[in-house]
């Protein structure tokens, strides 16, 4: 009977105990790491990290604004829209009726649709030479046409061509003809780039007049300057 108490009382001192050893156990256990929020109809990975997707592979930072361009790759150029130019210019006009050498003034205004072609309208006024009983010979040719150019106008030089077509105002008055007469005009020139706003300009031209009921072989050359704007 004694033993039986004594096995009794050892039974109900340790399931006391229990309760006890269990608080401890958890005081000292590790902090649980913090769960990440959950979004509604989302799958907690954490749980089961076996499922979780790879991590995403590391990117680089984003290109700085002063990095240098990728090479092959060039900035685009830019041109002067318009072109005035100015200078001296001879003609030689040959006809049946009479022939003279003219001097005068040669103002050129072109238009660039881009670095190779442009829009060109042309103004030649000029005079001299004697002709008939002592008169002034002067000429007035007028043309509008298109511009080739081998370069962009930045290139020290630029060679170009042009194809114009227009009209002739011719003095003095031979009887019975009019003074009003077709012009084509051919040829080109090179311009010298100055600055990057001006450049000096040499050209020649084939002239092709009808005047007097019939047509002329003429030719003129000039030099002068040019402005870019």
């Amino acid at each position: 009977m004694k033993r039986f108490a004594l096995a009794a009382f050892l039974v109900l001192g340790t399931c006391a105990s229990l309760p006890a050893q269990q608080s401890s156990f958890l005081a000292f256990a590790p902090a649980a790491l913090p769960s990440a929020p959950s979004v509604p109809g989302s799958f907690n990975f954490m749980l089961v990290p076996e499922l979780a997707p790879p991590a995403p592979a590391f990117s680089s930072f984003p290109a700085s604004p002063n990095s240098p361009a990728p090479q092959g790759s060039t900035p685009s150029e830019d041109i002067y829209r318009w072109d005035l130019a100015v200078g001296y210019e001879f003609f030689h006009f040959h006809s049946a009726p009479f022939s003279a050498n003219l001097n005068g003034l040669h103002t050129d205004l072109t238009y660039n649709l881009n670095n190779w072609f442009g829009l060109e309208g042309s103004l030649v006024s000029a005079f001299g030479g004697s002709v008939f009983s002592g008169e002034i010979a002067k000429s007035v040719l007028y043309t509008a046409g298109g511009r080739v150019n081998a370069g962009p106008s930045r290139h020290r030089l630029t060679p170009w061509a042009h194809g114009l077509i227009g009209g002739i105002h011719m003095f003095p008055q031979v009887a019975r003809e009019g003074r009003n007469g077709f012009a084509l005009q051919l040829g080109g020139g090179a311009d010298w780039a100055y600055t990057s706003r001006i450049a000096f300009r040499a050209e020649a031209d084939y002239v092709r007049t009808h005047l007097y009921s019939s047509s002329q072989n003429n030719f003129q050359i000039g030099f002068g300057a040019v402005v870019h704007f």
